[in-house]
């Protein structure tokens, strides 16, 4: 199948977003960060780390908990994981089991870099599990067969993190099509940390963002390609015959950001009474 659009444009983001979790603790992130130049995309200052910027930080920390959370309800040794960008979920995962057979995915460029990471940092030399790392467009339905057929015979964990706001609805079906038809065949479930919400207008500005990132937004369309609320979420996959059996409850006193979000907490946000608006939730999906 042919791709005309380029999706190659949404990958610089990855190399802020891995940024951003080197402030964590989240597996391998403090080491692949110091690899990244910090000339990137988005113009974030990792100098000046305000309140926004612990927020983005923890937000994105207990994301990619939240996967872990529920990756650990399954009996699943098949996983595939779809647009990880610099994530080393997989690396953490075969370094503890040997049993598992885990494939991380990205578009070329990413993978190659990702590779030379760890490579540079020796970071595979106790890796138990089978790890491998390929070039995958998602929406390629001949190259997602291929990666699925490495994979021997029995159910298959697909995650994602990071995905589904770049893309449209009609592309979102192309990949709930392929994700319904391998899970029909070999049985297993869908993780997605990508139940985004839009904001609502009045806070729609509620994450201040720099000139290059509203750009990036823009140019993505990222905000239009959000569900419009949970109940529209739930209808979606539905509609592409899905039913969400599980959700991710992350306690965010867990996540390592959150020293540093309340030193930089301003006052006002410390005592309102307000919540936060709930943007994204992590849901475990099964074929039915």
């Amino acid at each position: 199948m042919a791709h005309s659009k380029d999706y190659s444009s949404i990958s610089p983001s990855a190399k802020s977003l891995l940024m951003m979790k080197g402030y964590t603790q989240i597996p391998y992130a403090q080491q692949t960060a110091a690899l990244v130049d910090g000339k990137e995309i988005f113009d974030l200052n990792f100098e000046d780390k305000d309140f926004f910027f612990w927020l983005r930080v923890m937000h994105f920390e207990s994301r990619y908990w939240s996967i872990d959370q529920l990756l650990k309800q399954t009996d699943s040794k098949n996983i595939l994981e779809l647009s990880s960008g610099y994530s080393l979920r997989g690396l953490a995962l075969c370094d503890a089991d040997a049993q598992l057979h885990y494939i991380d995915t990205d578009l070329s460029d990413v993978i190659a870099h990702k590779q030379n990471m760890i490579a540079q940092l020796q970071l595979d030399k106790n890796t138990k599990g089978k790890l491998e790392l390929l070039p995958l467009n998602a929406l390629d339905s001949s190259a997602f067969n291929d990666v699925i057929n490495k994979f021997d015979n029995g159910p298959l964990t697909i995650v994602n993190e990071g995905l589904l706001m770049y893309l449209n609805m009609d592309e979102k079906k192309q990949l709930c099509k392929l994700i319904h038809h391998t899970l029909k065949q070999r049985g297993g479930c869908w993780i997605t940390a990508d139940v985004y919400i839009k904001l609502p207008a009045d806070k729609a500005n509620y994450l201040p963002k720099s000139k290059s990132e509203a750009e990036f937004t823009q140019q993505h369309n990222i905000e239009e390609n959000k569900f419009d609320s949970i109940e529209q979420a739930h209808a979606f996959f539905k509609e592409q015959g899905f039913e969400m059996v599980a959700e991710a409850t992350v306690d965010f006193k867990d996540m390592s950001a959150l020293p540093q979000l309340l030193k930089a907490m301003p006052e006002e946000a410390r005592n309102s009474k307000v919540r936060p608006p709930k943007i994204q939730s992590t849901w475990m999906l099964k074929a039915v």
